[in-house]
């Protein structure tokens, strides 16, 4: 019986042939699949259409037929409808003629029986007894004969044969593999009575096991092995070991195993070489290993067969990572479903945070699997894992989806809640909701000011900025500068000033300052009139970024730097022009100021009085002597000498500094006689070599200047020696004549001044020394003259 199944096993109705009356030897099916041909022992061959019966054919010989092949192109009208059949002849069987009469030709004979025959293109190759043999049916003629090389019996070996394409034969025979190759002889190398075609054998070698089944797969080969010792068990019996599937890489001579797999054949242990069979389709890298009681198929694994075997092995990332580099050659997966399938695991490990952070690469932009996902969450209570993952934007989930993740941390996480409402754009859900829920909590909330800071953002959202900036005002929350910035609510915090500093002094000031335009500086200071600390800081921040615009608060500012950071009053009052200075130097006299008493004095031009402070209140001669450095006044130097004068200390102090101003004489002179004087000849030291200085540079001074005088006057008369250009058609300013002329005896000398006017020597008056042109024009610009008077 010969049964018909499809490529997963499954019989085809109808499609089942009793044939013949013993076993079947061989099967040969046509390159388009439409007839198959089949022969057995009861000396029969049949040929049956898969699809049309008009060319069926039975045929009788009178001897047991061993092998069968039908033309590849058997199903193309015209062709003959050959096929060959082997018994101890090989007989090539066509029908001929105008009626179709079925023909034999016996192609070759004397070499025992042939037991296998394929036929690929123009060639047919068949094995017996003797050896491996290829005829071309393009030149009706044989090319080539490969001799068995080993003793082993035919009928128990059968030769494999297999065509890898139209002139490539792979030939497994025993535990030998060999490769052949058909090939042209060059038209050189042709010789009378010889084929044209050769065949070269590119790679051959010995295996360790029998070939049961031999196909290709690329440039490999599949083989189909058999062991060559078997088990031997109890009382001497030998078993048969499993068959094995192995992919080599064939060489000359050796080969490379690249793929050994054991195959688990129902009553292996009772079968002999001869009982397995190989077949292949290679357009589809399928293959069919065929055994009394089974038929197995194999193919080629793929990307799903190896992402199906890490995902049962719980290595989803691996398989992630494979559905992504080869996305095209999946038929069963999607990088969806396995991230799906990776969620799922994951969540019933409960690693609910490695699940929540994957969901942006898992699901991507697709909303309905976000929001699956998100329910999914939801149902066993982890929705913080998924939250801070949730999309925004693109895509932009269901506003039930962002409302219901709200009023789960409303109720069970503040911090959480307040995070989510500053983060997520208001759009997103529904504002009014999720106030009312706030209100509706606010009352059974024992330490409600995260909730109120909520409500406070939640208002901004609604744009009712008045009642978010009493929240975080009444919150003391600093948040509000945010909020004031990102609104620009400066027209709405000018009754606001004080408790913006009380809540941050420093965010408060450089907003006023940054807004004055906004917030005048007069709404501001008369708010800050209240505290007079924040009015310092106010006006201290604000006179470093204008000082001419804020003159008119100068006068306060004395007032406050002299009550809040005295070190800054000084140079505030050297700095400025703008306060009163009565007024300042009677703050200072109140709170005691010295320094700053004695600069304002000096400003108000009672030097004598400044001094007098100096000296008595202060102690400090240097400070005096500075003091009178600074003014310039002679008077007041004779005040300090004076004052100096029964103080040794400041004696010394005067000879050590006082030299470049004063004489040093005045101060040696009036010292008393027996006074003792600390470092009094050192100071005089010092005023004689101060004084040699100054001899010295004097000397330095003049001989400069002297050298000076002498190079710019050689300068000068180098100037004045100078040839001065005259051009010939220059006219003399007398006599309204050419200055020079061609004919010398009507030629003149000429006169030429520095200005560089010129005359004829005959025009001017004798003992003349300056141009009378310039000297002219000096005398009308005295003092009432007209050009005078327009200059």
């Amino acid at each position: 019986m010969i049964h018909i199944l499809d490529h997963i096993g499954n019989n085809i109705r109808d499609k089942e042939v009793t044939a013949h009356t013993t076993t079947v030897n061989q099967i040969s099916i046509d390159d388009n699949g439409d007839y198959m041909a089949s022969c057995s022992d009861d000396g029969r061959v049949i040929i049956t259409g898969l699809y049309a019966t008009e060319n069926n054919q039975l045929v009788t010989f009178d001897r047991p037929v061993k092998a069968i092949a039908l033309d590849p192109y058997y199903y193309k009208p015209g062709t003959g409808r050959q096929y060959v059949t082997g018994e101890d002849k090989l007989i090539l069987n066509e029908k001929s003629g105008f009626l179709g009469r079925h023909k034999m030709v016996v192609l070759h004979q004397g070499e025992g029986a042939i037991r296998n025959i394929k036929w690929g293109g123009d060639f047919i190759a068949w094995a017996s007894d003797k050896g491996v043999k290829v005829f071309d049916m393009s030149t009706r003629s044989k090319i080539t004969k490969i001799d068995k090389d080993h003793d082993l019996r035919p009928e128990l070996h059968i030769c494999q044969l297999v065509w890898r394409d139209a002139r490539t034969l792979l030939i497994g025979w025993g535990d030998r593999v060999k490769i052949c190759v058909v090939k042209d002889y060059g038209r050189t190398d042709v010789k009378d009575n010889l084929p044209n075609r050769y065949v070269e054998i590119i790679a051959m070698f010995t295996t360790d096991f029998f070939v049961c089944g031999i196909a290709p797969l690329a440039t490999n080969l599949v083989v189909l092995s058999y062991d060559k010792i078997g088990q031997k068990q109890e009382g001497g019996r030998t078993v048969a070991n499993r068959p094995h599937l192995q992919i080599l890489e064939p060489h000359m001579n050796y080969f490379e195993e690249i793929s050994n797999d054991a195959l688990s054949i129902r009553g292996f242990q009772e079968y002999r070489c001869n009982d397995y069979h190989l077949e292949c389709i290679p357009e589809e890298n399928l293959y069919f290993i065929v055994s009394p009681k089974d038929v197995v198929v194999a193919r080629l694994r793929d990307q799903d067969d190896h992402i199906t075997w890490l995902m049962e092995h719980e290595q989803y990332e691996e398989a992630m990572a494979a559905a992504s580099e080869h996305s095209r050659e999946l038929k069963m997966h999607t990088y969806s479903d396995i991230g799906r399938a990776y969620l799922n695991y994951l969540i019933e490990e409960d690693c609910f945070d490695e699940a929540g952070r994957l969901c942006v690469k898992i699901l991507g932009k697709k909303k309905e699997l976000w929001e699956e996902e998100i329910y999914k969450f939801a149902k066993i209570n982890q929705l913080k894992a998924i939250a801070p993952y949730i999309p925004r934007q693109d895509p932009r989930l269901n506003s039930a989806i962002y409302e219901m993740v709200l009023n789960e941390f409303l109720a069970s996480d503040s911090d959480r809640f307040y995070q989510l409402v500053k983060e997520w754009p208001p759009q997103l859900y529904d504002n009014e909701s999720i106030i009312n829920a706030i209100l509706g909590r606010l009352d059974r909330e024992k330490d409600p000011e995260v909730l109120l800071q909520s409500l406070g953002q939640l208002y901004a959202h609604q744009k009712a900025f008045d009642k978010a900036l009493g929240i975080y005002l009444r919150l003391k929350h600093k948040d509000v500068f945010h909020l004031i910035h990102a609104h620009g609510l400066y027209d709405k915090i000018s009754d606001k000033i004080i408790q913006l500093m009380d809540l941050d002094q420093e965010q408060a000031v450089k907003m006023l300052l940054d807004n004055n335009e906004t917030i005048s500086v007069e709404k501001v200071v008369q708010q800050l009139n209240k505290s007079q600390r924040y009015l310092y800081v106010y006006l201290d921040q604000l006179v470093h970024r204008d000082v001419q615009g804020t003159q008119k608060y100068h006068g306060q500012l004395v007032k406050l730097y002299a009550e809040f950071d005295r070190p800054k009053l000084l140079p505030f009052l050297r700095r400025s022009e703008f306060y009163p200075l009565q007024t300042a130097w009677e703050e200072c006299e109140a709170r005691d100021y010295v320094k700053e008493q004695v600069f304002l004095l000096g400003r108000m031009g009672n030097l004598t009085q400044a001094l007098k402070l100096i000296m008595e209140r202060l102690g400090d001669v240097n400070h005096a002597i500075l003091f009178c450095m600074e003014q310039a006044d002679e008077e007041l130097w004779e005040n300090l000498i004076d004052y100096a004068m029964n103080k040794p200390q400041f004696i010394t102090a005067l000879l050590q500094n006082v030299g470049a101003h004063i004489d040093p004489i005045k101060v040696i002179s009036r010292i008393q006689k027996g006074m003792e004087i600390p470092g009094l000849r050192d100071s005089l030291v010092k005023i004689l070599q101060d004084y040699n200085l100054q001899l010295s540079l004097r000397d330095g001074c003049r001989k400069i200047l002297v050298a000076d005088s002498f190079n710019l006057m050689e300068r000068l008369v180098k100037t004045q020696r100078r040839g001065v250009f005259v051009d010939g058609s220059q006219l003399c300013t007398v006599c309204n004549q050419r200055l020079t002329v061609n004919d010398l005896r009507y030629a003149s000398n000429l006169i030429v001044f520095h200005c560089r006017h010129a005359f004829h020597e005959d025009c001017l008056p004798a003992f003349v020394t300056n141009c009378i042109i310039c000297s002219s024009v000096k005398k009308d610009r005295r003092p009432g003259s007209r050009e005078h008077f327009l200059k």
